[in-house]
């Protein structure tokens, strides 16, 4: 018995260690790539969609951002103004400027639309161009900065200070990489300041001093064919330069369906140039970005008595996935290696009709999210109206998913393969399934060892008691055990010996 028993633990062991080391195997987390380097003091790698810092260096350190100060004085502008607004150049616009500082020879009393002087800030990086926006819109450059600092608090920024809108030296104008790849992400979410900033050719209008118009390219060398610092998917972005400042840079770049922001602060030149190449060259080879939709199965498990706006959510397919949510990972990870997180609290800034959030986190940094929303056409009459929650909830007989019209199957943007998939039940990974046979295994094993322990002791325990009976009948009778034995002995003698008589008989007879 006692062999038995090591055996069975023996091989309870075994199997115990073989499923928990395949476990760790199978559920290790690919490294977060990190064999990029840069000469500039202090840098970052940011993806555009979800905000994720890929890679970075000293990037909530203060530096002194130059001229792509002017990323955030286009946004703000752009922001506040309409394109065609007339814009009046003062004299404090045009001559409260540096010497020898960038301009695009716009004089004092000349006017310009307000697309033309962004045309004039971002591609030529003309400082009277940034105080006569600055001016246009705050009533002076001084208030202007105030504006420029609390947009950046707005956006998240938290070691960011502007004192103007043009970038020129002032101790109190700094930055961070980690705070100016946030502007720059705000500012290629804008359509009206991407397609100015990616802009390679613009003529100015004739003016005082330009008598003909004045043709303007960007500064930013990637972004033009001609120039040998050319890269195959850039966007835009902004150069800057000051003593103090060094050489600064921002970039934006897509490819593969993945939008990268790049930040160079306390750069030089022309090492600037080939630090953005390698961290857009770290970034396309060895990051994806996934939707969210096409592979998130968390949702499905979510109950069905959710509510929204006074709306009782009752079929699963009332609820789809923002259909253009991101999440990036290493090419070398899977997408079930980011650990989902689920939240009720949604802000002002998500997307309407969003009811709870999914946030993904993978090597303890953020790397998307996702919004689960009210599929609005599942609420909508067969002739495309919209159905309010009140009429929703008077209705006498819910409809069924057999007999939803056709333009009902399909939510906006989300195909119907997808919500067939999204819809399934939750699938457990293979590897939880080992897990779960390994411990069923386990403690029928464990049942079977205690069970074969028990009945031995059980019959032993019996035996005892029979005796220790037998032995007290004995001695009540006056016989001792020995005698009793003894007789006993004698009985089974004479039983075998007339088994085998009969055994010998039978055989000689036949």
């Amino acid at each position: 018995m006692t062999q038995i028993i090591k055996r069975l633990s023996v091989c309870f062991l075994c199997l115990l260690l073989f499923v928990f080391s395949f476990h760790g195997t199978a559920m290790a987390a690919a490294e977060w790539p990190t064999n990029v380097s840069v000469n500039a003091q202090g840098a970052i790698l940011m993806d555009a969609d979800t905000g994720t810092v890929l890679w970075g260096q000293n990037i909530h350190n203060q530096y002194y951002p130059a001229s792509i100060t002017k990323v955030m004085t286009a946004l703000l502008v752009i922001e506040n103004c309409e394109m065609d607004e007339i814009v009046t150049f003062s004299h404090n616009a045009v001559f409260n400027v540096e010497s020898g500082s960038s301009n695009a020879g716009i004089n004092e009393g000349d006017k310009l639309s307000v697309k033309d002087c962004l045309y004039a800030l971002l591609l030529k990086s003309a400082n009277e161009s940034a105080n006569a926006l600055a001016e246009h819109v705050a009533g002076s450059t001084e208030a202007f900065a105030e504006m420029m600092t609390a947009r950046a608090k707005e956006l998240g920024c938290t070691n960011t200070h502007f004192a103007n809108p043009s970038g020129l030296n002032n101790q109190e104008h700094y930055t961070s990489p980690y705070d100016m790849a946030l502007i720059v992400k705000a500012a290629f979410n804008n359509p009206v300041f991407e397609e100015i900033d990616s802009t390679t050719f613009y003529k100015l209008p004739p003016n005082s001093i330009n008598k003909e118009g004045l043709g303007i390219s960007p500064g930013h060398r990637m972004l033009r064919k001609s120039s040998p610092y050319y890269y195959p998917g850039v966007v835009g972005g902004k150069t800057g330069y000051t003593t103090i400042a060094g050489n600064t840079l921002v970039t934006c770049a897509e490819k593969n369906g993945m939008r990268l922001i790049t930040v160079i602060l306390k750069g030089s030149t022309p090492l600037y140039w080939s630090d953005t190449k390698n961290l857009l060259d770290f970034g396309f080879g060895n990051f994806v970005s996934l939707k969210a939709a096409d592979y998130e199965k968390t949702y499905s498990s979510i109950t069905s008595d959710l509510s929204f706006s006074g709306l009782s959510i009752k079929r699963p397919e009332a609820l789809i996935l923002d259909p253009d949510s991101r999440i990036i990972l290493p090419k070398t990870a899977n997408f079930s290696d980011a650990k989902a997180e689920l939240s009720y609290d949604i802000s002002q800034g998500d997307p309407e009709g969003a009811i709870a959030k999914i946030l993904y986190r993978y090597s303890d940094r953020v790397v998307g999210s996702t919004f689960l929303e009210i599929n609005k056409e599942l609420f909508k009459t067969p002739e495309t109206k919209a159905v309010t929650p009140e009429s929703t909830a008077k209705a006498p007989k819910e409809e069924t998913p057999d007999k939803l019209s056709e333009s009902s199957k399909t939510s906006a943007g989300v195909s119907e393969e997808y919500r067939q998939k999204a819809l399934k039940p939750f699938q457990i990974p293979l590897v939880v399934w080992l897990i779960l046979g390994g411990v069923g295994v386990l403690a029928l094993t464990g049942v079977l060892i205690f069970f074969i322990v028990y009945k031995r002791r059980q019959n032993d325990e019996y035996s005892l008691l029979r005796k220790e009976e037998r032995l007290k009948r004995l001695k009540e009778s006056g016989i001792s055990a020995d005698e009793f034995n003894s007789i006993l002995e004698q009985r089974r003698s004479s039983y075998t010996s007339k088994r085998k008589g009969r055994r010998g008989g039978r055989f000689k007879f036949r």
